[in-house]
């Protein structure tokens, strides 16, 4: 489980902003966190189970869920003739920041063992990288990387990295500007090293959705088109929130095959069709007929009920969204977070969202509603609403648009 993020030097956020899943021991609500168990620290604090963020249009929400992004898209890369840049964008008002790398941080607990790792990178290389691993509450360096002034890489390995120094210095070998030494140690590792593969396999399964729930609902289309009987999940979801479809399937148009016929400039096109069910009969739509919220359900349909699912085991832990309200109304939202908050299960939900509503349901904590906001250099800065004075059950909806917290947009009068 994530146990805090942090960022720097990248998009709109210049100085380190720390995104914190630690739960406040002062507050009720108790089943909106989870105690989780960590080897050697009896009592390590709960954790969160939802943080909603919100904020101004630009100010910096969907930035620290792409930086989060990152995570996962750099540990899966591999070396290539051509490798392609790294998704690294410092922040442009700060000349002084241009030729420095956005640092990246994350601390977790997987399989009750706590890990910290932290990457700096550039567009053209990695500039820092570090895994540690905490026991007892003590921490201890697995590996570091660091960019030398010569622009080669100087590597210190911690007594304690499974493998032995001949295959330690092989892996540095292997492990070109524009790849993790995690990356390549795993890569070429057999299945008796599984120090770093843990780590790894958590860092590199993070489910960060950024691009938007139209691309996620073409992903689940093709899904259905290739497992036909995936469908159900969709409609089920679909169903609890009260949307009557019955069924959905989808298929390759004659001549089609795939995205890979698309890149090869051949024409492709995949047909979904719904079946809606009233009191007066069925019906099926177009997928294109379909309102903008019954997409975008469709769009985490398929990774919904798998997050929601017990039977996935530790393959799902968390579930990061972009604005998750977008075109759903505040009770589909409510109801969804609010399901999640009492599956029992330990997993993670984090999203951005304009809808204050779930301000005002009673069913977050103060903890878990962060705010994101501009300063006068155009920077964001990440702040919970535990941070500022207040009383648990206040109505924080009311206080937010009082401007109490900040974090409102400064509309100019005509």
């Amino acid at each position: 489980m994530l146990i805090e993020f942090s960022v720097e030097n990248f998009r709109s956020i210049r100085t380190r902003q720390t995104l914190s899943m630690v739960a406040s021991p002062w507050l009720r609500k108790k089943n909106n966190t989870v105690k989780v168990i960590v080897d050697g620290e009896p009592k390590f604090p709960a954790l969160l189970k939802v943080a909603a963020i919100y904020g101004p249009n630009a100010s910096g929400k969907s930035n620290l869920i792409k930086a989060l992004g990152i995570l996962p898209q750099v540990c899966d890369r591999r070396p290539s003739v051509e490798p392609q840049p790294f998704p690294a964008l410092p922040f442009r008002f700060d000349p002084e920041l241009n030729d420095k790398p956005s640092k990246f941080e994350v601390h977790f607990v997987v399989n009750a063992t706590r890990y910290s790792f932290e990457m700096a990178l550039t567009v053209d290389r990695v500039h820092h990288e570090r895994l540690a691993i905490h026991k007892k509450g003590n921490e201890v360096v697995l590996y570091e990387r660091s960019l030398t002034e010569e622009g080669g890489d100087k590597y210190e390995f911690g007594a304690g990295l499974e493998g032995g120094l001949s295959l330690h210095r092989i892996w540095e070998q292997l492990t070109g500007p524009r790849t993790l030494f995690i990356s390549q140690a795993v890569a070429n590792s057999n299945n008796d090293l599984i120090q770093l593969r843990t780590p790894f396999k958590w860092l590199r399964d993070l489910n960060v959705e950024v691009n938007g729930l139209d691309r996620s609902a073409y992903n689940t289309r093709e899904i259905i088109a290739k497992y036909p009987s995936s469908g159900s999940a969709v409609t089920d979801l679909l169903n609890e929130v009260d949307i009557p479809i019955s069924s959905i399937r989808s298929k390759w148009d004659e001549g089609s095959t795939n995205r890979l016929s698309a890149r090869l400039g051949l024409q492709t096109r995949m047909t979904t069709t719904l079946t809606h069910k009233t009191s007066l009969g069925e019906a099926d739509f177009d997928f294109d007929e379909e309102s903008d919220g019954t997409k975008g359900l469709i769009g985490i349909a398929m990774r919904w009920s798998v997050f929601q699912n017990e039977s996935f085991g530790r393959l799902f832990n968390i579930f990061v969204i972009d604005e998750f309200d977008s075109s759903l109304h505040p009770k589909m939202v409510e109801a969804l977070v609010e399901r999640h908050i009492q599956n029992g299960l330990e997993r993670q939900l984090i999203f951005t969202t304009h809808d204050t509503h779930l301000m005002d349901s009673k069913l977050l904590r103060r903890d878990q509603i962060w705010l994101t906001e501009r300063d006068e250099t155009g920077a964001t800065q990440l702040r919970s609403v535990h941070d500022f004075e207040g009383r648990e059950g206040e109505d924080i909806e009311k206080r937010y648009y009082e401007g109490r917290y900040r974090a409102l947009p400064f509309i100019k009068k005509a």
